[in-house]
């Protein structure tokens, strides 16, 4: 049994105390962060309205190049995993505890830290087993990543906007975590999930996100999720009840989407004759997230002890 709604963001939270309107435990951080946001001027559109098609919100989003990733880090996006609702659990124990099954938790932390679990992951159809420290299997995958946010306006943002996002329960999935490193900084132009029958969702939750945030898409990324909607053109975007996923697993559509182009195959990682020294050398080696056992791995990187560092 789950036992908690996913936490607010930072902005969420400014907008509760800020008497922004009321918030119930299956609101999603974005439709508040949307109201928040606007009201300060900083998010052109909002969360789409339920029942909108993916189809109708990718047509209403602006359509720019890529801007430079000049001045990117992960940590422009806030701390990895804040706590962003103070209720001691981070963002990524938040998303682990909605998203597997049968999951445990480590003795003295209040069901927060989850030790293990099952998940039935979107992104290749398997089943797959969890285990806290040993490094490989699930990953937290943002779903709008966030080196492509910072390519499509996050450069722009403050601070608290950014950390917003990448905390947002909107636009984080457990998933297989070879997936996600193949997946990269990339979007629909360069990668879609290998599970054809979960790309409608897919791509329909990257549409509600950037709309909710006021990101822009790119024309080969407009184009690749457009070839996908064509199989499936009634797909909604999450509402925002659904977005905070009351089941375990995101539903996926059974309409057979067409795919895409063939994505890009990833660049491999170049990791050094022994442990990387930091976060920063494994990002730029394409690297990270690096988990227990892979070439490069350091501990002293994995700061929680849960065998994936530089996340």
């Amino acid at each position: 049994m789950k036992r908690r709604a996913l936490p607010l963001t930072a902005l969420a939270a400014a907008a509760v105390l800020t008497g922004c309107g009321p918030v119930g435990v299956t609101t999603s951080a974005s439709a508040v962060v949307s109201e928040a946001a606007q009201a300060a001027g900083q998010v052109s559109q909002g969360a789409p309205a339920p029942g909108r098609t993916a189809v109708a919100v990718l047509a209403s989003l602006p359509v720019k190049g890529r801007a430079p990733m000049t001045g990117y880090a992960r940590d422009q996006f806030g701390p990895a995993w804040a706590d962003v609702d103070h209720n001691g659990c981070d963002t990524r124990n938040d998303v682990l505890t909605r998203d597997l099954t049968d999951e445990t938790y480590k003795a003295g932390t209040h069901d927060c830290v989850v030790t293990r679990g099952t998940l039935a992951d979107p992104y290749t159809g398997t089943s797959i087993g969890f285990v806290r420290g040993s490094g490989a299997s699930v990953d937290i995958d943002h779903v709008v990543a966030l080196g492509d946010a910072w390519q499509t306006g996050a450069d722009r943002w403050d601070d608290a906007r950014r950390t917003a996002l990448a905390n947002d329960p909107a636009n984080l999935l457990a998933v297989d975590y070879s997936e996600n490193r193949k997946k990269g900084d990339g979007d629909a132009a360069s990668w879609l999930p290998p599970a054809t029958g979960y790309r409608c969702a897919y791509v329909a939750r990257q549409v509600a996100v950037k709309a909710t945030y006021g990101l822009w898409v790119t024309s080969a990324e407009h184009d690749a999720i457009a070839r996908v909607l064509t199989g499936c053109p009634d797909q909604p975007v999450p509402t925002p009840a659904s977005s905070t996923l009351a089941s375990s697993t995101p539903a996926t559509s059974t309409a057979a989407a067409t795919p895409a182009a063939t994505a890009p195959a990833a660049p491999a990682s170049t990791a050094p004759a022994g442990p990387f020294p930091d976060c920063t050398a494994a990002r730029a080696a394409g690297a990270a997230p690096l988990h227990s056992g892979d070439p490069g791995w350091n501990a002293a990187l994995d700061r929680d002890g849960d065998g994936t560092a530089c996340e």
